[in-house]
């Protein structure tokens, strides 16, 4: 079998972010399963049927999965809210675990796709890892959205002996710093877990060019540009029709204007 590569790194990304998508969405189908197996609510031929329909519901959800992301540049947050709802439905509904959704309010800004499908991991990740301490049994999960990020709250009954440094939180701690967010724990021994996620809406702001953001004059900017290139002094000099002291003096005020301590700190700043 052979696997195309995208072309660029767009594409690489996006490929990425759908089979980790996938196999988040597959994790929680199978432990739908296992738990609708072990659930004492239904006898075998019941629980074999509804394994049934749960596994057939996710291969419908895989057919699909290429024209629904054919529109999945944003999604609306109630949308967005309603697809996990959809994920975890039969976890939610055979598994030990009591899971209240709050809803977030209609007029919420419109999530872009990878905002959206990072919160859907994010609580995915957070309500398998509950499911797998096998200590709480309520977990109360809610979104909002302030216009600039989107805010989910998870709070769980367990142990409380959560931190931020804990292995289990890892995945949830790693798309978040990937999305420029922040993510709070709060634990209270005996009385659970409350997680706090931020991801903005906006990607992070570009840096200002290093030439933009300082205030060179037009012979710096000559000396920096080629300084950068890889240039030696006395390159520079013959390429400017100066002495190379002039360049050592204009390097100078370089480093200086700059803040860098070496040629090869402001090389680094330049690019």
């Amino acid at each position: 079998m052979t696997t195309t590569v995208p072309a660029n790194r767009t594409a690489v990304v996006e490929h990425d972010r759908a089979v980790a998508e996938q196999a988040d969405r597959h994790a929680v189908t199978l432990e739908s399963i296992l738990a609708v197996l072990r659930s004492d609510r239904l006898d075998d031929r019941a629980a074999r049927a509804v394994s049934i329909e749960i596994a057939a519901a996710s291969l419908v959800a895989l057919r699909m999965e290429s024209d629904e992301r054919q529109g999945a540049l944003v999604e609306p947050v109630v949308g967005a809210f309603a697809r996990l709802r959809s994920d975890l439905r039969p976890l939610v509904r055979f598994g030990d675990l009591d899971v209240q959704f709050v809803e977030p309010p209609a007029t919420g800004r419109a999530l872009p796709g990878e905002v959206a499908y990072a919160a859907r991991a994010i609580v995915r990740s957070a309500v398998l890892a509950f499911v797998d301490g096998g200590e709480a049994k309520r977990v109360r999960i809610q979104w909002d959205c302030d216009g600039l990020n989107l805010l989910i709250g998870i709070r769980d009954d367990g142990r409380g002996e959560l931190t931020a440094s804990d292995d289990s939180l890892r995945p949830i701690a790693e798309r978040v710093t990937a999305l420029a967010g922040e993510l709070e724990v709060s634990s209270t021994p005996g009385w659970g877990t409350d997680l706090v996620v931020r991801l903005p809406l906006d990607p992070p702001a570009e840096p200002e060019p290093l030439a933009d953001a300082v205030a060179f004059s037009p012979r710096e900017r000559d000396v920096l540009r080629l300084v950068v290139s890889g240039a030696r002094n006395h390159d520079i000099a013959t390429a400017l029709g100066i002495s190379d002291n002039t360049v050592k003096f204009h390097v100078s005020n370089l480093l200086r204007k700059a803040g860098a301590r070496s040629r090869a700190e402001l090389v680094a700043l330049a690019r």
